[in-house]
C-alpha cells in the first residue's frame, strides 16, 4: 500500500470498502497491486512528455528513428493484438460465454484465467502504446498529438486499472476484442508504411478511423444492452465503460469529420478555385491573342 491508498481509505470510507471487494486473482499482478499509484504515475509522466516534449524539441533537429525500429515496434503490437484476441475468444468458447450478457465469474478455472490474463495484457499494452506519442514527439510530428490522441492514451490505462482491479472478466471481454482487431489493421498500416515501396498500396488508411467509430458504436450498444436488460454484471462498471464510449464516440466523430470530410471539401474547394483561375487566365490569354491577330490583320489591310 502507498500513501495514496492510505489517504483514500481514510478520506473515503467507500474506497476502503471497495478494496475489500477487489478481485483476489489480480491484486498482486504487475502494475495493479490494488494500488492506483503505478498507473497514475505512468499517466502523469506521459502527460509531462506530451506537454514539455514539443517545447524541448521545438528548436532541435528531429530524431531519426531507423525504419527497422518503427517496423518492429508496430508489427510487435500487431502480433500482441492477434494473440489477445485468440486467447479471449478461445477462453470464451471453452467457458461457453454468453455474448450479450456474461456475468463476472471469479474463478481460477484454466479458461477463465486465460481470459483474465489476456485482459491484463490488454491493460499492459495501454502502457506500451505510450511509445506511439514518444515517437511523435522526438520525430517532431506535433500535428499528430491531438487532444483526442492524448486523452485516449492517458485515460485508457486508468480505466483499465479499475477494470483489472475489480471486474477483470465477464462483459469486459467485448471492448478488448474489438479494439485489438482494429489495432491489427492500424499498427499493420503504421508498420508497413515505413517501407517506401508499399506506402501507395496501403489502401485502408482512411478506413481505420471508420473502424474505430464502428468499434465504439458496437461497444456502446453492447454495454447499454447489458444495462437496460438487467445483466448480472456490476452496474457501476457498465456505466463507467458506457460513459467512456459516449465520450470517445463524440471525439472520434469530430476527428473524422474534420480529417476526412471538412479537409476533403477544403481540398475540392481549393482545386475548384485553382481550375477557375486557370480558366480565367486561359481565356484572358486567348482574348489577348485574338486581339493581337486582329490588330495585325488590320495593319496589313
Amino acid at each position: 500500500m502507498t500513501w495514496l491508498n492510505d489517504w483514500l481509505m481514510k478520506q473515503i470510507p467507500s474506497y476502503k470498502l471497495a478494496l475489500k471487494h477487489a478481485d483476489p486473482r489480480t491484486k498482486d499482478w504487475f502494475l495493479l497491486w490494488t494500488d492506483p499509484i503505478p498507473a497514475l504515475t505512468l499517466a502523469f509522466i506521459y502527460l509531462i512528455i506530451v506537454t514539455l516534449g514539443p517545447r524541448y524539441m521545438r528548436h532541435r533537429e528531429a530524431f531519426h528513428i531507423p525504419s527497422w525500429v518503427l517496423f518492429t515496434y508496430n508489427m510487435s503490437l500487431v502480433v500482441l493484438s492477434v494473440y489477445m484476441v485468440e486467447e479471449i475468444i478461445v477462453g470464451m468458447y471453452r467457458r461457453n460465454y454468453n455474448l450479450l450478457c456474461q456475468p463476472l465469474i471469479v474463478s481460477n478455472d484454466e479458461n477463465e484465467m486465460k481470459i483474465t490474463n489476456a485482459l491484463w495484457l490488454y491493460y499492459f499494452s495501454k502502457a506500451i502504446e505510450f511509445i506511439d506519442t514518444i515517437f511523435m514527439v522526438v520525430r517532431k510530428r506535433f500535428t499528430q498529438i491531438t487532444f483526442l490522441h492524448v486523452f485516449h492514451h492517458s485515460t485508457m490505462l486508468l480505466i483499465w486499472w479499475v477494470v483489472m482491479t475489480w471486474i477483470p472478466g465477464g462483459q469486459a471481454w467485448f471492448g478488448p476484442v474489438f479494439n485489438s482487431v482494429v489495432h491489427v489493421f492500424m499498427y499493420a498500416y503504421y508498420g508497413l508504411s515505413v517501407i517506401p515501396s508499399l506506402r501507395s498500396k496501403l489502401w485502408w488508411k482512411r478506413y481505420i478511423t471508420m473502424f474505430q467509430l464502428i468499434q465504439f458504436v458496437l461497444i456502446f450498444i453492447h454495454t447499454f444492452h447489458a444495462i437496460f436488460t438487467g445483466c448480472n454484471y456490476p452496474l457501476w462498471g457498465s456505466w463507467m465503460l458506457g460513459g467512456y464510449m459516449i465520450i470517445m464516440l463524440i471525439l472520434f466523430t469530430n476527428f473524422y469529420i474534420h480529417e476526412y470530410i471538412t479537409r476533403s471539401n477544403d481540398t475540392k474547394r481549393r482545386k475548384q478555385q485553382f481550375d477557375n483561375k486557370h480558366k480565367e487566365l486561359h481565356d484572358e490569354l486567348s482574348t489577348t491573342k485574338r486581339s493581337r491577330q486582329n490588330g495585325i490583320a488590320k495593319k496589313h489591310e
